[in-house]
């Protein structure tokens, strides 16, 4: 079945009210699909940067898609249980991961429909026990030394049991693909996409590979000034583009229930309404950063720019915990937290502005 696609700009100027005092005005919003639930898995990376996949095929090919999460994670997890053992347990083998994780998989692997493969895309995730088996067996492999020519295939059977198996081909509308070919169908190329992020430790306009937990692939990144990570995100939504965006919810005035992720000045109540929010420091940014106040919590996907009543810019942020709070899944990010608590943005490389991509 098909899901509805969500109209893509709002030609009207009628505000929205939202939570207390608050109304929001669209300025962009960008088709995209519907709100789902990650439930009890951190696999936030793969629904978000699904989500952003499934806008791009929407914008390339006005195809309402609806794409398999558990298909990347199935394949992410046979990468981290490599790299695991190469690295003899001395890497990062969790539930968590990035969006060029995702893009890393589209590459080599393609990806799939939800619901018309091998794959289980079952409507409540819960990962504690695959994750218990998994970590369970490798770390007894390397203790024991016992690494032989079986254990991949041991690994790939509880994938195998708890994601389906992976398909070799399907059909869709009478028409046969196998993945890498269905991701072709729908104008999605992995060399399109682009990693940016903003600190001070290295040097800007330069590429590194960012230090969070979850960089098990040591993705790289390019580093810019916050004004012009900033202003590529905003020349994205001009555009028509989506935006995958990595950062901090672990904050105080981040929070689902309200639909509101706000910085607001000490001993203000940003929830009741617009009030002056901090000024953007690049030192203080660094800072939180380094002493981990800013940490790579969660991935979510911009899907438009909307302002308040007093001209005050927000981000429209599609959320994958279910429809969750007084906006069904989605929340309202101020310039302000942005700027502060963004650890970095995944985007299409013809969105950002020629000034920057130079």
């Amino acid at each position: 079945m098909k899901y509805p696609i969500i109209l893509f700009t709002l030609f009207f100027a009628s505000s929205i009210p939202l939570m207390g005092q608050y109304q929001f005005e669209p300025i962009h919003e960008i088709q995209h699909t519907p709100i789902k639930d990650q439930c009890n898995t951190g696999t936030c990376w793969s629904f978000s940067t699904i989500s952003f996949l499934e806008s791009e095929a929407a914008r390339m090919t006005q195809q309402d898609v609806n794409l398999s999460e558990m298909y990347i994670v199935r394949n992410i997890y046979m990468d981290k249980g490599m790299n695991y053992m190469l690295r003899q347990g001395k890497a990062q083998f969790s539930e968590g991961g990035l969006a060029h994780d995702v893009i890393n998989t589209l590459d080599k692997h393609g990806v799939v429909p939800q619901g018309k493969t091998s794959i289980k895309d079952p409507a409540y995730h819960d990962h504690n026990e695959l994750v218990s088996i998994l970590t369970g067996m490798l770390k007894q492999l390397i203790k024991d030394k016992t690494i032989g020519k079986n254990w991949k295939r041991a690994y790939n059977a509880v994938l195998d049991i708890f994601f389906g198996f992976i398909p070799e081909k399907f059909s869709i509308d009478n028409k046969e693909y196998n993945p890498m070919t269905y991701a072709e169908s729908l104008g999605l190329d992995a060399d399109n996409y682009i990693n940016l992020t903003s600190f001070t430790h290295h040097p800007y306009h330069d590429e590194f590979i960012l230090e969070i937990p979850d960089n098990y692939s040591n993705g790289s990144y390019w580093n810019l000034p916050m004004s012009d990570l900033e202003k590529s995100v905003d020349s994205a939504l001009e555009k028509g583009y989506t935006v995958a965006w990595d950062g901090d919810v672990s904050e105080n005035f981040f929070r689902q229930s309200k639909g509101l992720a706000v910085n607001p000045e000490k001993g203000a109540d940003g929830f009741s309404g617009p009030v002056k929010e901090i000024e953007y420091d690049v030192k203080k940014r660094q800072e939180l950063f380094e002493n981990y106040s800013t940490t790579d919590d969660h991935l979510m996907h911009i899907v438009g720019l909307f302002k308040d009543q007093k001209g005050n810019q927000y981000y429209k942020i599609k959320n994958s915990w279910g429809e969750e709070g007084p906006y069904k899944g989605y929340l309202y990010m101020s310039k302000s937290y942005f700027q502060f608590k963004t650890v970095s943005v995944t985007l299409h490389k013809d969105a950002i502005p020629k000034g920057v991509i130079k």
